[in-house]
């Protein structure tokens, strides 16, 4: 699925693509400190690999999650990175993000609806971007949908 959205996104535009595997990335979790919405001013006080993805996300204007489904939601690798966001909102989120989608992948079709609910809530919502699908393996075209969004940017 990603690399369906890559190789499309880079064909079709001059668009460039950042792939963070974030399973391999030392990211810890958000301590809940405030630091970013206090001293920090929106840098988190925890100097891991995240700084990587904090910079791409300064520069980007789409975001794409991808996930295997575990427990009824995403893994917990890619949740540690959502969670810490949250430094990224003070006092507003990244300016030039504004498109989001999903690519989720599950053995079962209705073990989506807990990844949904924190797309939908965590950025669709929260940070009011732009909906551009949930792109799940069994939707029956899959693929074929994710080329015609990626080939739109």
């Amino acid at each position: 699925m990603v690399r369906a959205f890559v190789d499309t996104a880079e064909q079709e535009g001059e668009n460039t693509v950042r792939v963070f595997n974030v399973c391999w990335m030392q990211i810890k979790g958000c301590l809940a400190c405030e630091y970013c919405h206090t001293l920090g001013k929106g840098k988190c006080v925890q100097k891991d690999d995240m700084s990587f993805v904090y910079e791409a996300l300064e520069e980007a204007d789409m975001l794409v999650l991808a996930s295997p489904i575990y427990y009824h939601g995403i893994s917990g690798q890619l949740k540690c990175v959502i969670d810490r966001f949250y430094a990224l909102c003070y006092p507003k989120g990244p300016a030039r993000l504004r498109k989001v989608a999903m690519f989720l992948s599950s053995g079962d079709a209705d073990m989506y609806d807990g990844a949904k609910f924190s797309f939908y809530g965590d950025f669709v919502g929260y940070l009011k971007l732009e909906d551009c699908g949930v792109f799940t393996n069994h939707d029956s075209d899959y693929i074929e949908k994710i080329r015609v969004m990626a080939s739109s940017l």
